[in-house]
């Protein structure tokens, strides 16, 4: 099939935009493949210090021949989704070993989990802990004695900071091994319900307790799909999976053989063999164009429009926000998964799941199937489903139709013609707006602002009774340099009472929605943001805002010439829960549009 026109388009003005960083990244990556094996080039005493503790593999790391692997791993057991990964080294070392390879855990990364941090002080360090992961998995890396790296990580900033590491380490072949989603519990709209209920007074906590426990009850990903979710449809559609190792339960023979798997693919990539395959030719162009692409079908997390252009930036490739939005306005939204429906993302899996959609948007035209992947060449192998046959992975073709077409259809009958985001922009800045799951006759709000500076405040007007009218509630200084951008998730059970009582309620921030952001309109990503001087800042009380999502607008139609920005006291951002330490990341951190970057 073609590529469709828009796709096209999109795709060759990322080239020509990225055509300088793209060839110097492509030139440093040929320079440092060039030098062969890195242990080759090692003293025998920095070889001796790497291996002592190796035990019967040392013949073999001395050896040469066979090739290392290097795990880097963000294991923990406070995040269920990371639980998993505790064996996983032990799985690889052992699959190594069969092959007659070997394989070293070779550093651990930080990962924090957003929901026990949501609406707390941890979570101003949420966003630049990618860029901490980053920088962990590069001093792993720097004792320089992989022929390639495995990457363990699921959620929402840990695959971004893995992604960007592995760009600057693109040199070796990487290969990226998720744990699964959490089996079913609660549905996630009765515990929407329940979360309502206790913001209005109907319910008490040991009730919110109750419905919080049933959802979140077992090892693997949140089942809904948010970021961490959407992270891992990403590394499929980018070719960093194995084909359909994304939603695979832990804990089942199946999800321990895909892990198997895929540390001998890993081996069998390296430049020591005859099929190599450095990370930096998959992390192409057309890649992040696929990674787009499967955002806007799958009606993914905002967070990942600004993690794509950071972890596209590490591999030479400049996106923008018109990318996002032009793709999103070819690409047939064809899930509905919570928030966005009321199907979990085991639902979506057995109903065809990534390859049927793949395969989908394959023949349509709206992916590139010239890329190359840690599978082989060919996006179209991730039209393929895993089996088991005594014991080990086998691939034969995904279905051919949807299974339940309230969770999964296809490109000929979508759930919406378009994507689930939308770019915004006027004389209130540059933001972003996902609309998957808001109702159309919500995505037009015009109305009267009121300004807060936390999310505190507004959540105390609420429950004052303040809200009784139509409301575009701004919550203004929450962007990265203000406070490291956190997510203003715990807003979001106050603004659907408001809807849901009648008002016509939108947020505008310029800080960041949870990646299961649902169905109040939230213009986000403001930026420039406040603390810049941006335009949030001039607002007042009274302001008529106008928030257009068919047309991409964000104005207010007041007359900001002649005001002075407000300027807020931040000087409690910058201590207590670890924030001391990130006060260099508040001073360097670039605009949102761009990714919010640190270290790129």
């Amino acid at each position: 099939m073609a590529i469709h026109p828009a796709v096209k388009a999109v795709t060759d003005r990322i080239i020509a935009r990225s055509a300088g960083p793209r060839a110097t990244y492509l030139d440093r990556m040929a320079a440092a493949a060039a030098e062969g094996p890195r242990r080759s080039h090692m003293t025998c005493g920095n070889q001796a210090h790497a291996y002592a503790a190796m035990g019967k593999d040392k013949d073999t790391l001395v050896g040469d021949s066979a090739p290392n692997l290097g795990i880097i791993t963000a294991y923990n057991d406070m995040l269920s989704a990371h639980q998993p990964f505790e064996k996983y080294p032990d799985i690889i070392r052992d699959a190594a070993r069969a092959a007659g390879a070997t394989a070293q855990v070779a550093g651990g990364v930080p990962a924090m989990c957003d929901g026990v941090t949501q609406g707390q002080t941890g979570m101003e360090l949420s966003l630049f802990s990618r860029d901490v992961i980053a920088l962990a998995a590069a001093v792993g890396l720097s004792h320089n004695v992989f022929d390639a790296a495995a990457y363990l990580g699921v959620c929402d900033k840990i695959v971004p900071g893995l992604v960007i590491a592995a760009a600057t380490f693109g040199y070796i072949p990487s290969v990226f091994m998720p744990a699964g989603p959490m089996v079913s519990g609660l549905p996630n709209d009765e515990k929407a319900k329940v979360r309502q209920q206790f913001a209005t007074g109907e319910v008490g906590r040991e009730d919110l307790m109750k419905a919080e426990m049933a959802s979140y009850h077992g090892p693997g990903t949140c089942t809904f799909y948010g970021t961490a979710n959407s992270n891992q449809m990403l590394m499929e559609f980018m070719g960093l999976h194995l084909p359909g190792a994304s939603f695979v339960n832990p804990g089942t023979d199946m999800r321990e053989a895909l892990t198997r798997a895929a540390a001998v693919r890993a081996l069998e990539i390296t430049a020591l063999g005859d099929n190599y395959t450095p990370v930096s030719k998959i992390l192409g162009e057309k890649t992040f164009v696929n990674g787009i692409v499967g955002l806007m079908a799958t009606g993914g997390s905002t967070n990942l429009v600004l993690h794509l252009p950071a972890m596209a930036k590490a591999a030479g490739v400049i996106l923008d926000l018109q990318d996002f939005a032009d793709l999103s306005a070819v690409t047939p939204l064809m899930a509905k998964v919570y928030p966005n429906g009321l199907a979990d993302v085991n639902h979506f899996h057995a109903a065809g799941g990534l390859a049927y959609m793949i395969g989908e948007l394959l023949n349509a035209g709206l992916l590139h199937d010239d890329v190359r992947t840690v599978a082989g060449d060919g996006l179209s192998l991730y039209t393929q489903e895993p089996v088991l046959k005594d014991g080990k992975v086998i691939y034969r073709a995904g279905t051919s139709g949807t299974l339940n077409n309230k969770i999964l259809r296809p490109v000929s009958d979508p759930f919406q013609p378009m994507g689930g985001l939308v770019q915004l922009s006027g004389n209130l800045g540059r933001g972003v707006i996902k609309v998957s799951a808001v109702a159309p006759e919500r995505h037009i709000v015009e109305a009267k602002a009121r300004i807060f500076h936390t999310q505190e405040a507004a959540k105390e007007a609420f429950r004052a009774g303040e809200f009784t009218q139509d409301t575009i509630i701004v919550v203004r200084f929450q962007g990265p340099k203000s406070n490291g951008m956190p997510e203003l998730h715990s807003l979001t059970p106050m603004l659907a009472v408001m809807q849901d009582r009648g008002l016509k309620v939108a947020l505008v921030t310029d800080g960041r929605m949870s990646g299961a952001s649902g169905k109040v309109p939230a213009a986000i990503h403001v930026c420039p943001e406040a603390a810049d001087g941006g335009p949030l800042s001039l607002l007042r009380d009274g302001d008529l805002i106008r928030l257009d999502a068919t047309k991409g607008t964000l104005e207010t139609l007041a007359d900001l010439t002649n005001r002075t920005p407000t300027a807020a006291d931040l000087t409690g951002n910058g201590n207590g829960v670890g924030r001391e330490l990130f006060e260099m990341f508040r001073k360097n951190v670039g605009l949102s549009a761009d990714g919010a970057g640190c270290v790129i």
